[in-house]
């Protein structure tokens, strides 16, 4: 899907204009819960470890990668384990 923005000439005057709305659109989704992690990555195309850099330098610390985050992560693991010893 493409999204067109029509931004004032004033703004459109940034370095990258496009970047900066996508990651303003991005931050807020996050924020908001309806961008998950893997969905604001893809978007930003941004690894894990950059993501998190990402988010701190904009002052993001809502859903931060947590406990729960870290189980998802470890179960999945051990299911890709067990289905390549297979």
């Amino acid at each position: 899907m493409k999204i067109v923005v029509e931004l004032p000439d004033d703004i459109a005057q940034t370095d990258d204009p496009g970047r900066a709305a996508l990651e303003a659109l991005v931050i807020a989704g996050y924020r908001s819960g309806e961008l998950t992690p893997l969905q604001t990555r893809q978007l930003l195309g941004l690894t894990r470890m950059e993501l998190d850099g990402f988010l701190k330098a904009h002052g993001v610390q809502e859903h931060a990668y947590d406990v729960a985050d870290l189980e998802a992560d470890m179960e999945t693991l051990r299911h890709l384990d067990s289905t390549n010893r297979r």
